[in-house]
């Protein structure tokens, strides 16, 4: 996300005179047939589908460009088929855990093409949404495609010279492949690759223990392979340590390897076989699995734009925005992960709304990344928005920190489901600064918290509602009762209510 006027990257670049090849590449693309538009949107990912659906909406000419498939990475091989799998390893794992509830657990029998076959059909079931038949329903005119700058106000794709009063750069990101001796064979597999696999893997080697490693691991677990995770750093790096050792612990006890503060030095791949070699706190060794996963980050997608062209600054990060996610060049925004991260479609989107307002209404708006929720979806679930407890602590807030625990909730104990916690941080004076939830359904519940965060909410706010009973979602209100504990020891209380019996 751009915090800030610019994105610092110590390989940034300015624009600079095209090369003769690129000046003769211009020269042959004036023969394409002209096209003007209002917007111009480069990526048809969450972020460019929804401005562009938007624009449309409000009657603007508007021209989407893809050049590989409609939905961007987050429909075909990101959030959606994650989530898909994840799925189906949930109900494996309740079959070997229904004991409990006075039905005999079962090892499941898993036929992993059936489940590769369930992944795709969530696929198609979501496709038609971001089809360039709807779109073109809309409004919005969608050219299949590689867009390249030619100057600072004009774009190459197809058969067209597209010249717009604004364009959007919404292309997303690919996974990034650390240079480790053994990867240039290739032979590994990334997200964009994991659910082409439609057989058991024994021994899944996973690099990278983020949100998308983890939950890859934990999917894979449940679905009968060995998982070993390697973690050059602290697994969950980016969320509060207490609430991650919760979910780090609990994916361990399922059988989960996850090793922290473990560098890959290198890899051997061969068919059916790799070998990790690896230093950390036992020393060197080497790990031997079936498959190997790299999942240690995004790198953005700029390829191909010819950004000099367009006086459009960027770097190793992405390109280089200011909070109102406009470039170097005025024309010019840039969205989502190209942009510089969080790798959230639901960030895409929300900076999506940001340039409609910019771009449409002239409004002064910006990104604020404090409202922002961030999710795990490992079972259990990891949540987060606004400031941690030691985030708000380092800005130099004067903090309390709400507790409540899903052990004292009593829709968890029916469903046998009390790992975890809400922790709410709030200034001295109540208002909230952050909210973090560890255990089930966390990604639902930590909703009302972002809208908290949003609307600058005094934790008063949260006690002023009536919560159905048994709902998970009583923890909250819970922990925002616990600002107000000590009032009943209060003196000062206890004289008032004193005096007002006084009175009848």
């Amino acid at each position: 996300m751009s915090q800030s006027s610019s994105v610092s990257s110590p390989a940034e670049n300015t624009p600079a005179a095209p090369s003769l090849s690129a000046r003769n590449q211009d020269t042959a693309a004036i023969a394409g047939e002209p096209l003007a538009t209002d917007i111009c949107v480069i990526g048809a990912g969450s972020g460019g589908l929804a401005l562009a659906i938007a624009a449309a909406a409000f009657g603007r000419k508007v021209v989407l460009v893809e050049r590989h498939r409609m939905g961007g990475s987050g429909l075909n091989v990101g959030s959606i088929p994650s989530k898909a799998l994840l799925a189906t390893a949930k109900r494996a794992a309740a079959m070997r855990s229904a004991a409990p509830f006075g039905i005999a657990s079962v090892e499941p029998q898993i036929d992993h093409r059936a489940v590769q076959q369930h992944v795709k059909s969530v696929i198609s079931a979501i496709a038609p949404n971001d089809s360039v038949e709807r779109l073109t329903g809309l409004g919005v005119k969608v050219i299949l495609g590689a867009a390249r700058f030619l100057d600072k106000r004009t774009v190459l794709a197809g058969d067209y010279r597209i010249t717009a009063r604004r364009f959007v750069i919404a292309t997303g990101s690919s996974p990034e492949i650390p240079a480790i001796p053994g990867f240039e064979s290739g032979g590994y597999l990334t997200n964009e690759t994991i659910f082409e696999v439609d057989r058991k893997i024994p021994h899944l080697i996973v690099i990278g223990a983020g949100p998308v490693g983890l939950e890859l691991a934990q999917a894979h677990l449940r679905l009968g392979s060995r998982v070993t995770v390697l973690e050059q750093a602290r697994a969950l790096g980016r969320d509060d340590p207490e609430a991650a050792a919760i979910t780090l612990n609990a994916l361990r006890a399922e059988g989960i390897d996850i090793r922290e503060g473990t560098r890959v030095e290198r890899v051997e791949i061969m068919s059916g076989y790799v070998r990790a070699h690896v230093s950390g706190p036992h020393g060197s060794q080497a790990i031997d699995g079936s498959h190997l996963l790299v999942a240690a980050g995004r790198t953005p997608n700029l390829s191909g734009l010819n950004l000099e062209a367009a006086g459009v600054k960027y770097g190793r990060q992405g390109i280089v925005v200011n909070r109102g996610l406009k470039t170097t060049n005025s024309r010019v925004f840039a969205i989502g992960d190209v942009a510089g991260g969080p790798h959230f479609s639901h960030v895409s989107s929300y900076q999506a709304e940001i340039v409609l307002r910019r771009a449409l209404f002239w409004q002064p708006a910006k990104v604020d990344p404090s409202i922002i929720p961030w999710i795990t979806f490992t079972d259990p679930e990891l949540a987060q928005v606004g400031l941690t407890e030691d985030q708000a602590r380092a800005a130099k807030h004067r903090v309390n920190v709400l507790r409540a625990s899903f052990a004292e909730n009593d829709r968890a104990k029916a469903e046998r489901d009390t790992i975890g916690h809400i922790k709410v941080v709030t200034s001295s004076k109540g208002y909230i600064l952050g909210a973090t939830i560890v255990g089930p359904n966390a990604s639902e519940l930590i909703q009302i918290w972002a809208l908290a965060i949003a609307q600058r909410l005094h934790i008063k706010a949260m006690t002023s509602y009536v919560a159905p009973y048994p709902t998970l979602g009583e923890i909250g209100r819970q922990a925002a009762f616990r600002q107000y504990a000590t009032l009943p020891a209060k003196r000062s209380v206890r004289k008032v209510i004193d005096f007002l019996a006084r009175l009848g």
